[in-house]
């Protein structure tokens, strides 16, 4: 899935405009960071301008209703089994980091000001690629493993930056794995892995695939999939 196009609207605010080859219609979600719209492939940017007027006092009202993302500053604090944030002050002018696998620490001007936006742009972002680099050497050599466990063989793996699943899996075995899995624990990592190994044999959501689900998971596949719900692919 790619972005094609990026929308600021002064009502709505940014909409990321994403193809995919396998939708069949225009879909809308409303994310922290703006309202993310999936597209069939050939569709004209004027039909989703067209969409988004028509759906303007739905979308506006779904935005009104997001929650405002968490303030990033000395009190921010991850603590997940593969991934933990500190941020503390220092006596330097400027912003420090301080990251090895599983551990990140920002150090933080005594001045520093958190309400700003750029600040916190910026701070998301230097947490987000320290999230990539561990996801990378984390989740590939794991699933691999539980690939081979099972006889669930896939072509590649790659880490991306989604936040809007956990995982796919496309009909060649290619599997995309969202960077924010670090912050789950360790039986929902696996859960998420398992469930994009299925869709290798079982390209749906059907019987079968929540069958071969449950045999992977010891008949758990339903009770993980709603656990999973309690969780977000962001921090």
């Amino acid at each position: 899935m790619n972005t094609i196009h990026t929308l600021e609207d002064k009502e709505l605010g940014i909409l990321f405009i994403r193809m995919n080859t396998r939708a069949r219609r225009l879909t809308f979600r409303t994310k922290e960071d703006g309202i993310h719209v999936t597209v069939p492939p050939r569709t004209s940017l004027a039909e989703v301008e067209r969409a988004i007027e028509e759906l303007r006092p739905r979308l506006k009202a779904a935005r009104q209703k997001q929650p405002p993302k968490r303030v990033i500053d000395l009190n921010y604090r991850i603590d997940t089994e593969f991934f933990k944030l500190t941020l503390v002050s220092g006596q330097r002018e400027r912003f420090l980091s301080r990251s090895e696998l599983g551990e990140m620490q920002i150090v933080c001007p005594p001045d520093a000001d958190f309400a700003d936006e750029k600040l916190q742009a910026w701070l998301r972002k230097v947490i987000e690629e320290a999230l990539r680099r561990n996801a990378k050497i984390i989740l590939p050599p794991r699933l691999y493993m539980l690939s081979l466990q099972h006889g669930l063989p896939y072509e590649s793996v790659k880490i991306n930056s989604s936040s809007g699943r956990w995982g796919s899996c496309s009909a060649q075995g290619n599997i995309n794995l969202s960077y924010y899995l670090v912050l789950l624990p360790p039986h929902l990592i696996d859960y998420v892995l398992l469930h994009e190994l299925a869709h290798t044999r079982e390209m749906n959501h059907g019987e079968r695939f929540w069958a071969l689900l449950d045999r992977l998971t010891g008949g758990k596949a339903r009770k993980l999939q709603d656990e999973l719900k309690g969780y977000r692919t962001d921090f």
